[in-house]
């Protein structure tokens, strides 16, 4: 089963409970049930990272960059900034959740095909961030596309390249590109429609 076609598993509602100043906390992460320790001073942007998920990168650590960008519950959250003991009981998903070379997300591989990659430090937050707005809205117009990566800043390029791999990957999707339709059955499937 490739990442795109994952289910989300509902973590059952438990209390956040801490041991030594630790806290264990339950998330959602890209599909799969976890169970995490956590120090109450550490980002979600550490924990990921300690915990091997290095896709949302270290950039500013003031929310400024959007390097850190990951989807929770369905919205673009900047890991830098957010305490790791606030992903208790969420859905998150990160870039390795999305998709990989060999079966890459629409939005992946539009943004291959346009040359909307130049270093690539950015590229998983805006990803996610068209991700959130794609999931949405199937037919954004430049102006919203152009909002929903307002809050990921690119050193590289002048972004035209990545507002025309966004609307690429959406034509895509509302087509019914082969990784659009396994979205749209496994979002069926787990009764998110």
């Amino acid at each position: 089963m490739g990442a795109n076609s994952a289910v989300s598993v509902r973590l059952p509602a438990r209390t956040l409970k801490t041991r030594d100043g630790i806290f264990e906390i339950d998330l959602n992460l890209n599909g799969a049930a976890l169970r995490w320790r956590v120090r109450p001073s550490e980002t979600l942007l550490d924990a990921l990272r300690r915990n091997g998920w290095r896709g949302a990168k270290r950039g500013c650590d003031t929310g400024e960059c959007g390097s850190c960008t990951v989807i929770i519950d369905g919205r673009p959250m900047l890991s830098c900034l957010l305490p790791a003991v606030a992903a208790h009981g969420r859905d998150i998903t990160t870039i390795e959740g999305l998709g990989g070379t060999s079966n890459p997300h629409p939005i992946q591989q539009a943004f291959a095909e346009t040359g909307a990659v130049q270093c690539g430090f950015c590229i998983p937050g805006m990803i996610l961030s068209a991700k959130s707005l794609l999931d949405e809205n199937t037919d954004p117009s430049p102006r919203q596309i152009r909002h929903a990566l307002d809050g990921n800043l690119c050193r590289c390029t002048g972004y035209v390249k990545q507002i025309e791999a966004v609307s690429l990957a959406a034509q895509r999707i509302r087509r019914g590109s082969p990784a659009g339709s396994r979205k749209r059955r496994a979002a069926a499937s787990s009764g998110r429609t």
